[in-house]
């Protein structure tokens, strides 16, 4: 029975140390490595908006080689927008070349540049000017006016057009500093990496489609490389970074990239190196591998890059097979939302995304052909896809509005930050703003645009701008309803209290009337029936007179009716 457990053990522990051993990989020279691109340092060049009167852009490319490579490039510009294209070069090189009718190619008339092409050899023009680059700038600007771009490539291998126009929105002064010519989207650049300058391996067991990418670089303690540039990671992408103490690594367009590393990072958006996030002094390749799989909580990983360079600045681009070396990859942009970054930082930016809510609950986001009444209050959030496992804050400047009208307008949207918790709002911000302005207004159609700033602990650097179609309606006027009166008690008992008031004065009013006048002191109901026809009691029997007068009112009577009787007496006579 010991001896059936003592071989299961055993078994165990080979199947682990295989397992294990499958897991890691032993990196070796000359070994292909097609998912990282290296380019010994960033070399200087601009990029601008100049174009010539003709129409034609100018394009300078200043080609370097190492002591070991065979310098031969060939140059495809067959679907090339019209331009003047100026080589130089200190080596002596050999170029094919497939041109269409519109590009000229100028070289100097004692080039160590020979071209070779069977089509458009008149377009292959020989001149006298400088070799020097900031000389070579002037001369350009002399004799065609200005420069659209000046490209400095080390060890090419292959360099074509895409047929895009070549200019950059912004100056259309060459200014010449170090730049990375992979964001130069007009052209495809491939370069030839020199082979002692790095180790690489990949595991036997491979992540499947559906998972990340993980792909691991190490720069041994003994290299005097100490800047390292990344660009043109994928969207599924997580990079472990090893590097001696005080190596800082730049990250030019991470979009999705989760990384990790024992090094400072740095953000070209924030102006703040990101502490490191790893521990791990040894350099040996197992114990990276391991500790990257252990960080990411990975079964295996993509791809093993030893750095072996003495260039202290260096520049690598990450990529698959399938896309050109140098080529920057970029996450597609939502549709309800566009991000607008700056010129001076295109290709850099954090992607944005916006979404309007009816209510502060954020439960139900707006579609965005969903038409709201001017006199609601919207509410917004707005969230960016985080730069690998840190946090970031979104900060909101200011919010206009832009009319889509036959007459431009623009108004500025005043905006209250909401409250929302770390949990609920990981990489994103809140806020809310009323369009009572718009409602004097006849656009109903306009581009809610705002501007943030990216913050990760004190530091803030520029985010670009995230914009939002809006579609506003005016309300629906409804007559007034007519008023209603809701009495309660008091006012049950007012209304009481007056009416009696009321009668009150009124029974007063009529005693002071009869008091001051005498008349009427009140109805003889039986004279006034006597004389009223129709009243029943006008058939009534009168009471007979008293004819038993006193003396004195029978004297008086006496004398009244002679009078009386005396009158028709006179007057007849």
């Amino acid at each position: 029975m010991e001896g059936r457990v003592t071989r299961f053990a055993l078994l165990l522990c080979i199947t682990v140390a295989a397992s294990a051993s499958s897991q890691t990989c032993d990196p070796k020279e000359g070994n292909e490595n097609p998912w990282v691109y290296l380019s010994e340092r960033e070399l200087i060049g601009c990029w601008t908006s100049f174009i010539t009167e003709d129409k034609a852009e100018v394009h300078i490319l200043n080609l370097n080689f190492g002591a070991t490579d065979g310098k031969m490039f060939s140059l495809e510009m067959t679907n090339a927008k019209p331009m003047h294209l100026i080589l130089t070069s200190k080596d002596t090189t050999y170029g094919l070349y497939n041109l269409n009718t519109d590009v000229n190619v100028h070289i100097h008339n004692d080039s160590t540049i020979a071209l070779i092409g069977n089509q458009h050899k008149s377009n292959i023009h020989k001149e006298d000017f400088p070799t020097q680059d900031e000389e070579l700038v002037k001369w350009t600007k002399q004799k065609f006016g200005g420069v659209t771009s000046f490209t400095t490539i080390q060890n090419l291998k292959n360099i074509s057009s895409t047929g895009t126009k070549g200019t950059k929105p912004g100056t259309q002064y060459c200014i010449l500093k170090n730049e990375n010519a992979s964001e130069k989207h007009f052209m495809k650049i491939e370069t030839a990496p020199l082979a002692s300058s790095f180790k690489s391996c990949s595991p036997q067991q491979q992540s499947r489609g559906d998972e990340a990418e993980l792909h691991i670089i190490n720069i041994p303690e003994n290299t005097s490389v100490r800047n390292v540039s990344l660009s043109g990671a994928t969207k599924m992408t997580s990079v472990f970074l090893r590097g001696p103490q005080g190596t800082t690594w730049i990250f030019h367009n991470p979009l999705h990239t989760k990384f990790g590393s024992n090094n400072d990072i740095l953000l070209p958006t924030i102006t703040h190196r990101i502490p490191p996030s790893v521990t791990l002094n040894s350099d040996n390749a197992q114990d990276v591998q391991s500790k990257a799989l252990d960080h990411f909580k990975a079964t295996t990983f993509t791809s093993y890059t030893e750095l072996r360079s003495e260039d202290p600045l260096v520049l690598l681009v990450l990529g698959r097979k399938g896309n050109p070396a140098g080529k920057t990859l970029k996450a597609p942009e939502p549709k309800s939302a566009t991000v607008i970054p700056n010129a001076a930082n295109e290709g850099q930016q954090m992607p944005l995304l916006m979404q309007l809510y009816t209510s502060p609950d954020y439960h139900s986001p707006l579609d965005p052909n969903t038409k709201v009444q001017s006199d609601k209050r919207i509410y917004a959030e707005i969230s960016g896809h985080t730069y690998g496992d840190f946090v970031l804050t979104i900060k909101v400047i200011n919010c206009f509005v832009h009319s889509k009208g036959s007459c431009p307008l623009v108004k500025e949207l005043p905006f209250i930050p909401e409250a929302c918790s770390l949990n609920s709002c990981r990489n994103s911000t809140r806020l809310s703003f009323s369009l009572d302005q718009l409602q004097e207004l006849t656009s109903t159609t306009w581009d809610l645009e705002c501007s943030v700033k990216l913050c990760y602990s004190e530091q803030c650097g520029d985010g670009g701008r995230v914009k939002r179609n809006l579609e506003v309606t005016q309300p629906c006027l409804q007559p007034p309803p007519p008023p209603c009166f809701d009495f309660g008690l008091p006012g049950v008992l007012g209304i009481a209290f007056g009416g009696f008031l009321i009668g009150v004065l009124l029974i007063g009013a009529l005693w002071f009337i009869k008091i001051k006048t005498g008349y009427p002191t009140g109805l003889d109901i039986s004279s006034t029936a006597a004389n009223l026809p129709g009243c029943p009691c006008s058939g009534a029997k009168r009471q007979p007179v008293s004819t038993n007068l006193s003396p004195s009112e029978n004297s008086s009577a006496n004398a009244s009716i002679g009078s009386t009787q005396s009158t028709p007496t006179s007057s007849m006579a």
